[in-house]
């Protein structure tokens, strides 16, 4: 007879990674960061695919397969791939229930309204201080006049999300995270660590904004964060006082 040992609980880790229903296809401390913090959080286990920005993976024919669009994140799950972050969010929030309002709970509307709202506002804002190329192509002068005018616009954005948070409704700055929640830390990292070439992010403290600042101290106390923290090194305080990361595979930029 052959003694059985009992599986110590890394192998039953690695055990449920072999057999995630979830690929996540990720870049450290890109977007794929508020996946990751979605999966954690619903306790599923996934696959990281890490996609190599330094050769332009996400460009590749094999990428492109997944998102057409070549921005990261890519989810691989068992209705077929899934690509934009917010949609993500939205399938796992529905699929696992948790996260996301229930479909019939008086709540959705008003969720979904300040989810697109981060997807097609916040984040296209933030994207336009990072990349200004691909919104005014390659002309100097144009990219220092959006970059000049976007603080602007990001402060008066933070400033209706602060209004929301500040009435702690369990989608937005709850006890609990949700997926709203899970979005809007990382871009105030974002915010706060990739600013503008000249000048700094000075314009920007996230003590301007106390229940923003709040709910994302909140969060570095969740495993889910942990976890984040050590898989794409973020330093101890990724959203209150971020530094670069220091993955240990692959590259933010």
């Amino acid at each position: 007879m052959v003694a059985i040992r009992p599986a110590g609980p890394g192998l039953l880790i690695r055990l449920a990674i072999m057999n995630a229903l979830y690929r996540l296809h990720y870049a450290p401390d890109n977007a794929s960061l508020v996946i990751r913090l979605a999966l954690e959080e619903l306790h599923q286990p996934y696959r990281a695919v890490l996609v190599n920005r330094a050769e332009r993976a996400q460009k590749s024919p094999d990428y492109l397969a997944l998102n057409p669009n070549g921005l990261i994140p890519a989810l691989e799950t068992p209705d077929g791939p899934i690509f934009e972050t917010a949609a993500i969010l939205l399938w796992l929030g529905d699929r696992h229930g948790r996260l996301t309002p229930e479909p019939d709970s008086r709540d959705r509307a008003a969720f979904l309204k300040w989810l697109f709202f981060l997807s097609n506002t916040l984040h296209p804002a933030l994207r336009m201080i990072f990349y200004p190329e691909q919104y005014v192509g390659h002309d100097r002068a144009s990219q220092s006049q959006l970059r000049s005018h976007m603080p602007g616009e990001i402060c008066r954005y933070l400033d209706m999300l602060e209004g929301a948070a500040s009435q702690k409704r369990a989608w937005l700055a709850g006890e609990t995270p949700s997926a709203l929640d899970l979005y809007i830390a990382p871009m105030l990292r974002w915010v706060s660590l990739y600013p503008l070439p000249k000048g700094g992010a000075g314009w920007f403290r996230l003590e301007n904004w106390p229940h923003l600042h709040d709910m994302a101290a909140r969060l570095e106390h969740c495993q889910s964060v942990q976890a984040a923290i050590q898989a794409e090194g973020l330093g101890p305080h990724p959203f209150t006082a971020p530094i670069h990361p220091n993955p240990p595979e692959g590259s933010a930029t």
